[in-house]
């Protein structure tokens, strides 16, 4: 045995840890990862689970062809006015103003707060769905009509 068994020896033997220590790496980044999408699946999970709204009042007013719904949260997670959406008839309506609670400018809305979309439609609908932003939908299909 000379030093050219002894040198190929070491050879591989740093190659085994050179491959051992980017294997580490890359398994611990990986877990790591599935880690951190589980706990964010969770507390979306937990968001939705403390999330409910009520499509309370859905109003059409035939003289201006205008349809106010009043959703309530009655979670206790806080909404975003934002990512809130407003279908009429199962089609997507963009509404022609929202307030929560008296306030035009908010984008927030808690619970026990009431959002009031207000869109021009022209004709009385049959079927209003609020669906927020975690996915939680509520839906009325009784709706008022006034002159």
């Amino acid at each position: 045995m000379g030093f050219g068994v002894s040198g190929s020896t070491a050879v591989v033997f740093l190659g085994v840890l050179i491959a051992s220590g980017t294997l580490y790496t890359a398994a611990a980044g990986s877990a790591e990862r599935v880690s951190e999408a589980h706990d964010a699946e969770s507390e979306e999970l937990l968001d939705r689970r403390n999330t409910v709204i009520e499509a309370a009042e859905v109003v059409y007013d035939n003289s201006s062809g205008t349809l106010n719904v009043t959703v309530t949260n009655n979670g206790t997670t806080t909404l975003s006015v934002e990512d809130t959406s407003l279908l009429v008839d199962n089609e997507y309506v963009l509404p022609n103003g929202t307030t929560v609670d008296g306030d035009t400018a908010t984008d927030v809305w808690a619970p026990d707060q009431r959002l009031v979309f207000t869109v021009d439609t022209g004709t009385k609908p049959d079927r209003v769905k609020v669906v927020a932003g975690n996915g939680v939908a509520a839906s009325n299909t009784t709706v008022a009509e006034v002159n």
